[in-house]
């Protein structure tokens, strides 16, 4: 597992030289879904820090067993209103706020936590039927809505785009989340800092990053094909 995290760092760092942008701005969050504890404690030894789960009751345990204070634990997968109390308490980062009726439930339980809750916005730009997130024409509606739900931060952006097996051909759909972002930074909304871009996978990270992703979400790189 070591060497493949260090071969991934190695390309996360040589695409961002590539683009003029300095390596560090780039965060490597580990997609741990289906993984047992164990199998995290060898990733913490091996230098990871960051750490993406999909589903609630999977990572609660998780969090728990592992209980390392270093670490910093994102929810990525899709999210459901009456679940949000159980992320607001275990997360640093959610990934997947798609409407304000949910970013509404997560500010009401983070207010009882008297915390501010960091987010992103998810945004479906490809605009496929199955798949969570926002549509692009939207955004910029739902990112003033959630900017007044003062338990709440809004961080960026992130999106799931179409596969495709070339990573070129995916790279316009992380160009047109960029150019999202560039168009609500413009619009100067507060509590609204945009400074995150969640885009990226296994297959496809190197031209997110071309693009200005700032987190890339990698696991079977990593962790192997799921059993």
């Amino acid at each position: 597992m070591k060497d493949r995290i260090d071969q991934i760092r190695h390309r996360i760092y040589s695409a961002a030289l590539a683009c003029d942008r300095d390596p560090g701005s780039v965060t490597l969050v580990a997609v741990s879904k289906n993984m047992p504890a164990d199998t995290i404690r060898k990733a913490v030894d091996a230098g990871l820090r960051v750490f993406g789960e999909n589903y609630i009751q999977e990572a609660e345990k998780k969090i728990d067993a592992v209980a390392d204070p270093r670490l910093s634990w994102h929810f990525i997968g899709h999210l459901q209103s009456n679940k949000a109390k159980y992320v607001v308490c275990g997360f640093d980062l959610i990934h997947s706020v798609d409407t304000l009726k949910l970013a509404t439930e997560i500010h009401r339980q983070a207010e009882k936590l008297e915390k501010v809750q960091d987010i992103l916005v998810q945004v479906n730009i490809a605009g496929e039927s199955t798949k969570s997130g926002v549509e692009t024409r939207n955004a910029l509606t739902l990112v003033e809505g959630i900017s007044r739900l003062s338990h709440i931060r809004i961080k960026g952006l992130m999106t799931l785009p179409p596969f495709f097996d070339q990573p070129e051909k995916v790279r316009p759909y992380f160009m047109a989340l960029s150019r999202l972002r560039e168009e609500i930074q413009a619009a100067g909304i507060d509590n609204v800092e945009m400074t995150e871009l969640s885009m990226g996978m296994s297959g496809d990270f190197e031209a997110a990053i071309a693009e200005g992703a700032t987190m890339v979400r990698i696991g079977t790189a990593i962790f192997g094909e799921r059993l």
